[in-house]
């Protein structure tokens, strides 16, 4: 029977596997957008050539079942609401959601108060991770909050 190692350090290489794991997956990001309104056209924007959102590894996707990230952008209106939350259900697992400018985060000119079909934010019915601020958002803000939600699956423990 051997002994180990007593400098060796005990879980080395697990740890350095899911740093590297946590890496691949906050490069990678397969999206799939569920787009209302003028919020669409900036994430458009954001994936032309003068943004190009593939250079951060975000990708569109047309088939929810292949994807990890949920782009939330427009108003969000009651009936639309359980189509978006089977499109979340039918993500891979981990998933994310990011919400795209003002109404998707908190309702904007279409909330619950100013309008009897509009929800309040996606928040009420799916749970968001990054909130991207705007009316519309620009692009920068967009590739922004990319960024931050990358930087949130890398400190995931």
């Amino acid at each position: 029977m051997t002994r180990p190692d007593p400098g060796a350090r005990p879980g080395f290489f697990v740890s350095k596997l899911a740093d590297a794991v946590k890496w691949a997956r906050a490069g990678s990001l397969w999206y799939y957008a569920v787009q209302s309104g003028c919020c669409a056209d900036e994430i458009l924007d954001a994936l032309g050539s003068r943004y190009d959102l593939e250079r951060f590894g975000c990708m569109p996707e047309s088939d929810p079942t292949l994807c990890d990230l949920l782009f939330v952008s427009g108003t969000v209106t009651r009936k639309a609401a359980p189509y978006i939350i089977e499109v979340y259900e039918k993500m891979l697992a981990p998933k994310y959601v990011v919400a795209v400018g003002s109404c998707a985060s908190c309702g904007g000119l279409f909330s619950e108060d100013r309008s009897y079909s509009g929800i309040s934010g996606v928040n009420r019915i799916l749970p968001v991770d990054v909130y991207i601020p705007g009316c519309p958002p620009r692009p920068e803000a967009i590739m922004n909050g990319l960024i931050t939600l990358q930087e949130k699956i890398r400190a995931e423990r």
